[in-house]
């Protein structure tokens, strides 16, 4: 059988057009400049990936399946890295000791550095163990298990430190000087965030003003993870405008600096509700001397380094949460199974089994979801896999908390009591509590869920500002945009009929119990694409503006890939020999929890009250229900 023919493609983008399609007219200086810089540094792939195609409808589960081990060349080595280094977890990291005293020992930090953790995907000649993100993820997954805090020391230094970047974007001698020291264990961190910028990075006030061959930096950057103990930090700052289209646009720059450097400080060590031994700190920079040979990716294109490195580094937090969720589901499992209330186990009443069956099943797809977005990064490493891996941080940290709030419930007091005082009881000290205080972060880590979202929506939304944002766009001449309109017609006339045809070809070599569930993805994408385009038509440029409205668009996209994932990595467990009637449960199982949000996500894009929790809302902000706060000290 032959696929039917796909969709059209967009139209290719005329020249001159490379400005942003976005209108700008009506936003105020500091949200153009907002736009403008971020806009600048936006990737633009050739090749969309998989989730941003099924986004316009569009079916290619070839970029997803089949789902492929790790080179056989790296297989051994990476086994015997991960069962060595977890039997050094469990022989020698205390992770209560470590929460207690907010300190990781220096021995940790040694046998970590002996074991090549701190280079795990470092490549072999400059000194690192050379390992595939897949190999990356998992040693991950083992860490964050045993100990968050263990892990993101580790992860802040090779996912978004020094090293993520420079194999990223580093010239050859910026590697020979600097990816061997961080191999071996010399700690990097990332100053990006300051006081009165999170998000919004066009508002940095750390600049690096050019002196020669230096530049000389000076600002204060918060909320520095491994900054007070760094040998190296990536530093974001801004360097001198230039003019475009006769305007300054601001631009920023990241350089390699040496913390040991005259002019910086440790001004604070931040402490958090969990991780606790987060070396975590306020860094402030004063005519901070840094080369100009450490300029990483070129100067004015900092953002596009940090947001790429990000997109790359990602995946660590994911990986994270399915430590946790592997954990929680253990936990639950052995308690269900022990716990005798009413005269039967609790895992047999159907209030606790329901919270087993949706941390298995979900912790199952969060697992789906990390590798096959992993093999894509391990495979063609300029692949497009910004939305996959926007998706799996997304996804996998709400559902990674939902896991073990369920967890918690499961496991009652026992859960929300420490493990300090469970010992003391007699009690196996399972560390529930210490669990939820380390991973509530995970979903405002690297970018929070919000920002995801909207994060999820603006590339989705990237086809369409090319084929149509020019029309719609009141700053460029009119016979420009009427030029772009009768082009899109064109391009429109021919695309959304086809969104109501079954195109989509389900891979021939799938277990047929995952047949069904493929080809629903296919249908739902094409809805999808559909639904969005609606909202374009009814909001037009105040779309944007609809935040929640998106943000139900997001969420059902994230479960369709959720769903596809976890039929691509079932496909592989019965390859490999797991028994398919357990493999399908699970998929089955879980396809129709994400079913149901999908179809309450459908609906609410349609018929919800999001304009009027929204002015409450505005009401609320501006003091006018106070009265609801009486009666508190």
């Amino acid at each position: 059988m032959s696929p039917p023919s796909p969709p059209p493609s967009a139209p290719p983008r005329p020249a001159g057009e490379e400005r942003t399609v976005i209108d700008t007219s009506q936003m105020s200086e500091g949200q153009r400049a907002a736009l403008q810089v971020t806009e600048a540094a936006r990737e633009s792939p050739d090749e969309p990936g998989f989730v941003a195609q099924l986004f316009m409808g569009r079916f290619r589960p070839e970029k997803l399946h089949p789902l492929t081990d790790v080179d056989a060349g790296e297989r051994p080595r990476a086994e015997k890295f991960l069962a060595e280094l977890g039997a050094f977890l469990r022989a020698k990291v205390d992770a209560d000791l470590i929460d207690r005293t907010g300190e990781i020992p220096e021995a940790v930090m040694t046998g970590l550095a002996r074991l090549g953790a701190y280079g795990i995907k470092v490549p072999c000649h400059y000194g690192g163990l050379g390992f595939s993100q897949t190999t990356y993820c998992r040693a991950c997954v083992l860490l964050a298990s045993h100990c968050m805090n263990t892990f993101a020391h580790v992860s802040v230094h090779q996912s978004v430190g020094v090293p993520q970047p420079l194999m990223l974007f580093g010239t050859e001698e910026q590697k020979e000087k600097f990816l061997p020291r961080v191999a071996r264990g010399e700690l990097s961190a990332f100053a990006l965030t300051e006081r009165g910028v999170g998000s919004d990075p066009a508002r940095l006030t750390t600049t690096a003003e050019p002196d020669g061959d230096d530049f000389v930096i000076n600002g204060e950057k918060l909320w520095c993870s491994n900054g007070t103990r760094a040998g190296l930090l990536i530093v974001a700052a801004r360097t001198p405008p230039k003019i475009v289209d006769g305007r300054p646009r601001t631009q920023i720059t990241t350089f390699v600096v040496e913390a040991k450097s005259p002019g910086i400080e440790v001004v604070h060590r931040c402490q958090f509700m969990g991780l606790h031994a987060l070396y975590n700190g306020v860094i402030r920079f004063t005519n901070v001397r840094v080369p100009r040979a450490n300029i990483v990716g070129g100067e004015g294109r900092g953002l596009k380094v940090a947001l790429t490195t990000l997109n790359a580094g990602r995946l660590s937090i994911p990986a994270s949460s399915l430590g946790m969720a592997k954990r929680a589901l253990a936990i639950a499992r052995e308690w269900s199974a022990e716990r005798v209330q009413w005269g039967a186990p609790i895992g047999q009443h159907a209030a606790i089994a329901e919270k087993i069956r949706r941390i298995a099943a979900h912790g199952f797809a969060m697992e789906a979801m990390l590798l096959v977005t992993s093999r894509i990064v391990d495979r063609d490493k300029k692949a497009d896999l910004r939305l996959e891996a926007a998706m799996c941080k997304l996804w996998g940290t709400e559902k990674a908390w939902m896991c073990l709030d369920d967890a918690m419930q499961i496991r009652g007091g026992r859960g929300y009591e420490n493990v300090q005082s469970l010992a003391a009881r007699g009690e196996k000290p399972h560390p529930v509590e210490r669990f939820m205080r380390d991973n509530r972060v995970a979903t405002i880590f690297e970018g929070s869920s919000e920002i995801m979202r909207l994060f999820i929506m603006r590339e989705a939304l990237d086809p369409h500002l090319k084929i149509a944002g020019v029309a719609l766009n009141s700053e460029r001449p009119w016979g420009e945009r009427l030029r772009s309109a009768l082009r899109s017609a064109g391009f429109y006339l021919a695309w959304y009929p086809a969104l109501w045809l079954p195109v989509g070809r389900v891979p021939d070599d799938l277990h047929p119990g995952l047949m069904g569930h493929f080809s629903r993805v296919a249908a739902f994408g094409r809805k999808l694409a559909r639904t969005l385009f609606h909202q374009m038509v009814k909001f037009g440029p105040q779309l944007e503006k609809r935040q929640v409205l998106l943000g139900r668009i997001a969420d059902i996209g994230a479960d369709l890939f959720a769903i596809a994932a976890s039929c691509v990595y079932a496909q592989k467990l019965i390859h490999d020999g797991e028994p398919a009637a357990k493999v399908l449960a699970l998929v089955d199982d879980f396809a129709a929890q994400a079913h149901a949000r999908i179809a309450a996500n459908f609906r609410d894009v349609g018929d919800n009250s999001d304009d009027q929790g929204y002015a409450l809302a505005q009401q609320v902000v501006a003091g006018e229900h106070t009265w609801l706060e009486r009666g508190t000290i």
